[in-house]
């Protein structure tokens, strides 16, 4: 019978450090998920302490990593002891990687307490789903209570994340948290005010990569300050289970100043979990500066992230369809912000027009310049994009204005005066470059393959010339000689000169040595060896 979960299990998945073969790691969360875990999967190449944090962070049940590139045992011994040093041993960790672990290897972490590397003798044993089934079965406890938070933290951190994290596990529980609090609670929590910023949008406009470069700024911009994100991914109907994803994109979370937490909706029929408003209460109590909530994605008629935030952004691509599509879209009536990621492509500009069409008779704006609205065009995947630094400006200039809060104002206004303009790496004529490069390549080998099926042609019709004379034929057919004058016509200048050459070449690439001259000096390269047995071996042949 197959197994599923009693408790809701969260387990962290990756490729290692160094490691690019993801495709094992893949398809195993994929079974995770259809089992009903919730999986936050990182990606590959992700490196012990950024695993760890994450762990701690989503205070998840269990760690699942594959290693296929060499260094599994520092690997995985490293990152038990991190986990114990940070008192959260109770979270599981396991690993495969196939032929390179070796069973020796299998049995030293075993005995270090990796609670299973599993080998290729365990894949016939138990089978894919045999094998996932027993990762999710070691992680299926309750995380309410019955885990104790011991020790102090050893990672970089300003905040004690451990509790955090407990807390928020409690709250999407239903288990009582307040107590979690004192250890973690900021005297000036209740005095000051934590702005909230809600991200949403459709899915696939790049709101991840968005709230991280946000996220990036924000710290870069004020070195003092810190931010917490909440990010919602949906849980599938059918299993229950849940892909927490956003964690693959967010690279500027790993800071001790900012702390993320991956929620599931856990069958709510909205883009946000209904236990939103205690992990924000949570993490203000904490005492974060800045706040980014970042709704899974929505359709046209969704807008409950407006209930949550005290500024609203709205995240947008140019391929929303016609323009009478953007009347359906309540959020533009309702956000401080509107981007318009994905800026790069064909027909951004004539997109960011309607955009600015449509917002302006949603607000009654009619006299309202295009560069004053609040609509930026952004491309977040782009180094220090131009638009994304606009995009931080407004955004924090509307948290202020709206929340009464200031983070520095003498920081943003460096920060918008010594603005970059960042170029393309990739210019947008030429994003299908690598296309161009391959089309080149074969255009070129065509031609070769046509060039060289002419010379062989006119290579035969010389030879039979040849043989008819040597056998001394009263003159030479003349549509042989037509022949021979079509397809030298039709061999390109370049080859007809390499053809005539070519006895010299192979001359030259018959002597011992190969003699060219740079600056008035000649430079001999030999063209031979000798073996043991004295024989000499040419380097190139040619015939």
């Amino acid at each position: 019978m197959p197994y599923y979960p009693k408790h809701k299990v969260r387990i962290v998945t990756a490729a290692s450090l160094f490691d690019g073969h993801d495709a094992a790691i893949n398809i195993m969360r994929r079974i995770m998920q259809s089992k009903g875990a919730e999986i936050i999967h990182l990606g590959h190449n992700r490196s012990v302490a950024e695993i760890v944090e994450c762990a701690i962070e989503e205070d998840a049940q269990g760690i699942a990593i594959t290693s296929y590139q060499g260094g599994h045992v520092e690997f995985f011994k490293y990152m038990k002891d991190l986990l114990v040093e940070n008192g959260c041993g109770h979270i599981k960790i396991f690993g495969g990687g196939g032929g390179t672990i070796l069973p020796s290897e299998v049995r030293e972490l075993h005995n270090y307490g990796i609670t299973r590397i599993y080998s290729p003798d365990d894949g016939r044993k138990m089978g894919l789903e045999g094998m996932i089934e027993d990762v999710v079965k070691n992680c299926d406890f309750a995380v309410n209570g019955n885990l104790s938070i011991s020790g102090e933290l050893k990672l970089e951190e300003v905040k004690d994340i451990r509790f955090i994290a407990r807390a928020i596990s409690h709250a999407e529980n239903g288990q009582e948290f307040d107590k979690l609090l004192l250890p973690i609670a900021n005297n000036e929590s209740g005095k000051k005010i934590s702005p909230v910023l809600g991200i949403t949008g459709t899915g696939g406009a790049g709101k991840s990569s968005v709230t991280d470069e946000i996220v990036r700024r924000f710290l870069y911009t004020y070195t003092d300050k810190t931010v917490a994100v909440i990010s919602v991914d949906p849980s599938k109907k059918k299993t229950g289970g849940a892909l927490l994803g956003d964690r693959i994109r967010m690279n500027s979370i790993h800071s001790g100043r900012a702390y993320m937490r991956s929620l599931a909706t856990r069958e709510s029929d909205i883009a946000l979990s209904k236990h939103v408003q205690e992990a924000i209460d949570i993490v203000r109590a904490a005492g974060f500066d800045f706040i980014i909530l970042e709704s899974a994605g929505v359709g046209q008629s969704d807008a409950s992230i407006l209930d949550y935030c005290d500024v609203s952004m709205y995240v947008m691509t140019p391929e929303y369809g016609a323009a009478s599509q953007l009347e359906k879209i309540n959020m533009l009536d309702y956000a401080d912000v509107i981007c318009l990621n994905k800026f790069d492509k064909a027909g951004a500009l004539d997109a960011l027009m309607e955009v600015r069409k449509q917002y302006k008779r949603n607000n009654a704006l009619w006299t309202a310049m295009d560069e004053e609205l609040p609509i930026v065009g952004t491309t977040a995947s782009k180094f220090n994009d131009e638009g994304v630094n606009k995009l931080f400006i407004k955004i924090i200039k509307a948290v202020e204005a709206k929340t009464n809060t200031t983070f520095g104002q003498q920081k943003l206004e460096a920060t918008e005066i010594n603005q970059s303009i960042s170029s393309f790496i990739v210019p947008p004529n030429r994003v299908r470059y690598l296309s161009e490069i391959a089309e080149t390549s074969r255009t070129y080998q065509n031609w070769v393959n046509e060039q060289a099926a002419l010379a062989s042609k006119l290579y035969k019709i010389e030879g039979t010339i040849e043989a008819l004379k040597e056998l001394g034929t009263d003159g030479t057919p003349e549509n042989l000689e037509t022949a021979k004058q079509r397809f030298a016509e039709q061999l390109s200048i370049n080859c007809s000169k390499l053809l005539k050459h070519w006895p010299e070449v192979v001359k030259k690439y018959n002597a011992d040595f190969f003699e060219y001259e740079v600056r008035d000096k000649v430079i001999k390269q030999p063209l031979t060896t000798t073996s043991l047995s004295g024989t000499r071996i040419p380097k190139v042949v040619l015939g």
